[in-house]
């Protein structure tokens, strides 16, 4: 299908053939009619992007202070390739279309609706799109498409209209007559308000007056006469300042002209330095009014589709979209004197070249789609070039899931080996097109099973959300086909039993992720206490540290911290000792921030006698290392910091290595390649299945405060399952 796309580190526009996205679980996949090129938005965002680097840092210092983190985290081998993906990525624009839904996974959607869609990532410039339901709004009877692809700016202007809080027959000044502030004009105008705008430019004061403006002035200082005139020298109830711009000058004009204990909206990009006198002698009120109103930004009711319950949120975002439809279809808003020029999709460079030369004005620019029999069709592959390599002893591989992390740890390491990346799946139609370019494969997917089930992969890596992994495990082990799957294997004990009935009833070659034991400094302790007589002691410290509050990890189906991370530092005890978690003992500490998770204390013993401490942390300082690991064996004692150290003790005698602070992902995935070839799996079945269901126990000895043995937990986990669990022999 076709996607209008911009090259992030160029800035270029360009339309590219992409493959269709697949339908999300809570959510519809809609074939676009018509898409809106918000020109303030859009405008600003190619600007940004064309500017150059020098400029795009001074702007963004927050971007800035990441890429000093992940140096001092990370090194610079992984930064640069991060830096390197952000900034050779293509991104998605739009953010407001509407056409016809071809599939739905919820409830009030079936195929043939018509339908309005909002959302940056979502409701994208392209064929089509696939957007959550909280996302998707049905349009009424006599709306057209055309009139219904402005639902999300609309809905902007209308949560402005809602911070300000009018009353009818107040009078309310729009500062800024683009595209949503002449929105905003009709609204205000509906709600019973007199509205008058203002603009720097005069190209649209007969439009906003044919609109409802019953006073339009250009943005200087005598306008603010005209403006006190026009409320008979009291000034006006409320401003809602749509403009976009850097300058503080639209924020000191509102307060001229806003009447004492008046109120100011904020729903443009401006500068907010304000000046505190003025708002102290008026007594003013300031809102912000956050895009299309409650909802936006929490992925909890955008992702998960959980509403806010009506009687404590009127007007959450989707609500405030079906609101603007209703205006819409009574002709209290309309979109046809907006609509300043049209494009097929594939003139969208274009409309594009039309909205930043700025020679010509444009208010909204409306992107036309053809019809399914039109158009480029719904394959979910797309070719990219032809195989290279055909007829040679190549590992010809297929990747699902290719986020941030693969893109800087698992693919630079496998294109040094001798690799062909043939097929490349992402969810994201635009991003798999970017990762496999990027990389060389032949082809790009939306649907991870594509590339299971083709006969061009010989194996498969899967770099999936958690969620996600046991799913394509198991279909690539019934395929025949080897897997390399990120940790964790599987989040639920259902999951690790339908993985272990695969490997029982197919076999093949099975490895998870737990790159550390891969590592020089782990192989190094490894040696240095191979042949001691007595049991070890393990303390292995975990500086995790916080996630944003909406980061996807802090999402219940994903698993969650323990299962996801806490799999990699037991792996290490398990490689370490050489032997197999018998039972585990857990606490936590509590903490009352909701996105710190737990802070847990872990104790493991192991089959052989050893002893591991786990100490996972969520609240320490970022200063702090983030791994610090001591194991003791009958008077030897080994002291790693960060992969960067490890001291190697023997009765007084101390030698130091240093390292480079790379954790294994070379060295493993040259393992992986190998096993491939041998078909011997590099770690031990038993060893995945015994750390994989010891994060389980864990979470059990958390809940219930008492020891928890792991083969009779997995035991009684299964025996809910029905037929018996496959019989696979742990030693």
């Amino acid at each position: 299908m076709l996607q209008v796309v911009q090259h992030q580190r160029t800035g270029a526009v360009s339309l590219v053939d992409v493959p269709v996205p697949d339908c999300i679980p809570e959510g519809v996949k809609v074939r676009t009619a018509f898409s809106l090129i918000s020109a303030g938005t859009e405008r600003a965002s190619v600007a940004t992007a064309q500017a150059s680097l020098i400029r795009k840092v001074l702007e963004r210092p927050d971007l800035v202070r990441q890429v000093w983190q992940s140096l001092q985290r990370e090194g610079i081998g992984a930064t640069v390739e991060k830096v390197r993906a952000r900034l050779n990525a293509y991104k998605a624009l739009g953010y407001s279309a509407a056409g016809v839904v071809v599939e739905s996974r919820v409830p009030e959607f079936v195929p043939g609706d018509r339908v309005a869609c909002a959302g940056a990532g979502y409701a994208v410039h392209a064929e089509y799109v696939t957007v959550p339901r909280r996302l998707v709004v049905r349009v009424p009877e006599g709306v057209p498409l055309e009139a219904a692809a402005y639902t999300t700016l609309g809905a902007i202007a209308l949560n402005g209209i809602r911070q300000a809080d009018v009353r009818v027959g107040e009078r309310v000044l729009v500062i800024g007559l683009g595209l949503l502030g002449l929105l905003t004009v009709q609204i205000a105008r509906a709600a019973g308000c007199l509205v008058a705008g203002m603009d720097k430019e005069p190209a649209t004061f007969a439009l906003a007056q044919q609109l409802g403006c019953e006073l339009v002035v250009p943005n200087t200082d005598e306008a603010i006469s005209d403006i006190w005139g026009w409320t008979n020298a009291v000034g006006v109830d409320a401003v809602i300042i749509t403009a976009s711009t850097s300058s503080n000058e639209p924020i000191e004009r509102a307060i001229e002209a806003v009447r004492k204990r008046g109120r100011l909206v904020v729903v443009g990009a401006i500068g907010m330095d304000i000046p505190r006198q003025p708002f102290y002698e008026k007594e003013l009120e300031l809102r912000i009014a956050t895009s299309y109103g409650p909802g936006r930004y929490d992925p909890v009711y955008e992702e998960q589709g959980q509403d806010y319950p009506i009687a404590y949120v009127r007007w959450t975002e989707q609500r405030n979209m079906e609101a603007f439809l209703q205006l819409l279809a009574t002709g209290a808003v309309r979109t046809e004197p907006l609509t300043t020029h049209r494009f097929p999709i594939q003139r969208a460079t274009e409309a594009y070249e039309l909205l930043t030369r700025g020679q010509e004005r444009a208010v909204g620019i409306l992107l036309e789609y053809p019809s399914a029999a039109e158009g480029k069709g719904e394959s979910k592959v797309i070719r990219l070039r032809a195989p290279q390599y055909r007829g040679t002893t190549r590992l010809r591989l297929g990747v699902i899931g290719a986020g941030s992390f693969a893109q800087a740890y698992l693919l630079p390491a496998l294109k040094e080996l001798e690799v062909e990346f043939v097929m490349l799946a992402n969810a994201t139609p635009v991003s798999a097109r970017t990762v496999a370019e990027r990389f060389g494969f032949s082809s790009a997917t939306t649907d991870g099973e594509a590339v299971i089930a083709s006969p061009e992969v010989d194996a498969v890596l899967c770099a999936t959300r958690h969620d996600t992994h046991a799913h394509f495990v198991v279909q690539a082990l019934r395929a025949g086909k080897p897997v390399f799957v990120e940790k964790p294997l599987a989040i639920t004990p259902g999951q690790l039993y339908d993985i272990e009935q695969a490997l029982a009833e197919h076999g093949g070659v099975l490895m998870v992720g737990f790159n550390r034991r891969f590592s020089r400094p782990l192989r190094e302790i490894e040696a240095f206490l191979k042949g001691s007589p007595m049991p070890l002691s393990i303390l292995y410290r975990v500086n995790a540290g916080l996630l944003p509050l909406h980061h996807w990890l802090h999402d219940p189906r994903q698993g969650g911290r323990i299962v996801g991370e806490a799999c990699h530092f037991i792996d290490c005890m398990v490689f370490l000792t050489g032997s197999l978690p018998a039972a585990v003992s857990a606490t936590a500490v509590r903490l009352p921030e909701p996105d710190a998770g737990e802070c847990v204390s872990a104790i493991i013993r192991f089959r052989d006698g050893s002893v591991g401490t786990l100490l996972y942390i969520t609240n320490g300082a970022a200063g702090l290392g983030k791994e610090f690991c001591e194991v003791f064996s009958h008077g030897r004692v080994a002291r790693m910091e960060d992969f960067r150290r490890v001291e190697f003790i023997t009765g007084r005698h101390r030698r130091v290595r240093r390292y480079d602070g790379s954790k294994g992902h070379r060295e493993q995935m040259r393992s992986f390649v190998e096993a491939v070839r041998t078909g011997m799996a590099p770690i031990p079945y038993e060893q995945l299945r015994a750390v994989t269901a010891t994060t389980f126990a864990l979470q059990e000895a958390l809940r219930t405060g008492t020891w928890v043995d792991v083969e009779a937990f997995l035991a009684a986990e299964w025996a809910r399952r029905s037929p018996p669990s496959p019989s696979l022999s742990l030693t």
